[in-house]
């Protein structure tokens, strides 16, 4: 097959390094002390880019230099690009090192423990001195872990925008509350209008914006609390009802600390749960063998369930 030719780029990394530092440092002096370079030279390789590409990245407004049109979309991909090259970089480094010496892991508080720790104590046996950071989170919180790559492997219960994720099982969710919760005195079918009536236990969206719900949230009495243990005491304290994975309550249940409501409809539902690599392509050994890990754990957790 032919080779199509590609041309070299103009412009070197440390080029658009210098463009970078003198628009977040917020001129070419201040750029030129953070590059401990002097503020000639980072004058000069802002008007050598300027030349080379044909076109101006800086007005001048009063005393100041300020991003053209054109500027703005070179600065932004220009962010992009070397932010790329360093992450290239580290991978080079922790292949060249055999293993990773660090896995970031961020876990949605809806996965069932046992996957989690199971698994990690099976990864321990083979990498025992890679550290691993885990991130419990809540929705919009394991989609800011990965997009800010605070973590390089998720398992959640939505893919975000821009990762490619796999199920490894499907979750059960019931609705529960107290054996001795007034929903369970009613003697009939509990409908919605009947949970308007009581206080309804949720997470808190562990994401910095707080972008996302889940589930049937209508009730004016609402709880939110941060952990999913302090749902579930809260659950067995009687202070509320809720949807609740069946796989994280089952001996809650069958000891009779939680019972099921009789919902006229949405008593049960389902919901994926997802393996995310924050870079499939950039995972070193480790966190690909973490991954597996966790698609086996996951396996074993359906099974158990099943019998």
């Amino acid at each position: 097959m032919a080779m199509t030719n590609t041309p070299n780029p103009k412009i070197t990394l440390e080029q658009w390094r210098t463009l970078l530092a003198v628009v977040d440092a917020g001129g070419y002096a201040q750029a030129a002390e953070r590059l401990d370079k002097s503020q000639s030279s980072v004058s000069y390789a802002v008007q050598r880019m300027e030349k080379t590409l044909g076109l101006n990245i800086f007005r001048i407004e009063g005393r100041r230099a300020v991003l053209t049109d054109a500027g703005q979309v070179l600065y932004r991909r220009a962010r992009f690009l070397v932010d790329e090259a360093s992450e290239l970089e580290g991978a080079a480094c922790e292949f060249a090192a055999g293993t990773e010496a660090r896995i970031g892991l961020a876990v949605e508080q809806l996965v069932p423990a046992d996957i989690v720790l199971y698994g990690l104590s099976r990864f321990a046996e083979t990498f025992p001195h890679t550290q691993i950071e885990l991130y419990e989170s809540v929705l919009s919180g394991t989609e800011d872990a990965l997009l800010t790559r605070q973590v390089d492997l998720a398992i959640c219960t939505t893919v975000p925008v821009g990762f490619l994720g796999s199920v490894i099982m499907r979750s059960h969710f019931i609705a529960v509350a107290h054996p001795d919760h007034p929903l369970h005195q009613l003697g009939r079918e509990v409908t919605y209008r009947d949970l308007h009536q009581h206080r309804q236990i949720i997470l808190r969206d562990s994401g910095v914006h707080r972008r996302r719900d889940a589930g049937w949230q209508e009730t004016d009495q609402r709880w939110t609390v941060s952990h999913m243990t302090t749902k579930i005491s809260a659950l067995k304290a009687g202070l509320g009802f809720s949807w609740m994975p069946r796989e994280m309550i089952e001996r809650d249940l069958s000891e009779g600390h939680l019972k099921p409501l009789p919902l006229r409809e949405g008593a049960e539902r389902q919901s994926e749960i997802f393996l995310v690599f924050a870079d499939r392509d950039l995972a070193g050994p480790a966190t690909r063998a973490l991954g597996e890990i966790f698609r086996s754990e996951a396996k074993e957790c359906v099974r158990r369930l099943r019998k």
